[in-house]
């Protein structure tokens, strides 16, 4: 049995779980990645629909010259090339300061894959413009970490208020629904968006 039958088995355990594993069916989700770039689409995505960031993203890499760009060479485009590709000043400004960190060594993407997701999401808030909610789904989305679950992210809350009859801000009750899909949190939060159509939502 590998980890994803594994997975699937566990979380089936809860009825409303195993309703929607059999209602969906989700992508195969890997975890090679460009983290640098990973995080520098996760700022430009930050408050957009998937839509709108995936546009904005395709501009920013245009306006960059390359599809997968180094830090040099954001750094190397002024700003108001940026806010012509559609980022918000205070957008680029995250941006750049990560550039930044990353030529002044000041974080190291290459070490993630070893470190626990406390330490990921402790390195990463210290760079302005990332939040908790951002480091979480960068856990999730570009590390491929199996047990993550983020209470502010509102789409999350509100499958869960939907699914399990209780309000979505009464953050200990969903916090202690999510506990029962532990180390498995990841996959049921997949399929939570899913359930309403849906994606991450800050």
């Amino acid at each position: 049995m590998n980890i994803s039958d594994k997975a699937h088995l566990h979380l089936s355990q809860d009825p409303v779980m195993k309703k929607l594993i059999e209602m969906y069916e989700l992508p195969e989700w890997t975890d090679d990645k460009n983290l640098f770039l990973e995080l520098i689409e996760s700022i430009i995505g930050q408050q957009l629909s998937v839509k709108a960031a995936d546009t904005i993203t395709r501009r920013f890499k245009e306006a960059v010259g390359s599809d997968t760009p180094t830090a040099e060479q954001i750094l190397a485009i002024d700003d108001d090339t940026l806010r012509a590709a559609g980022n918000s000043y205070g957008k680029i400004k995250y941006i750049k300061g990560i550039c930044l960190a990353v030529i002044n060594k000041e974080i190291d993407f290459d070490i993630f894959r070893s470190m626990s997701d406390e330490e990921v999401i402790a390195e990463l808030i210290k760079l302005k413009g990332v939040g908790n909610w951002t480091a979480e789904m960068f856990l999730m989305f570009s590390l491929g970490r199996e047990d993550v679950f983020s209470l502010g992210d509102l789409g999350l809350r509100n499958a869960v208020s939907k699914l399990y009859q209780i309000d979505r801000d009464n953050l200990v009750e969903i916090e202690k629904i999510s506990l029962q899909w532990k180390p498995y949190r990841s996959l049921a939060s997949r399929y939570l968006w899913k359930s309403l159509d849906n994606t991450p939502k800050e």
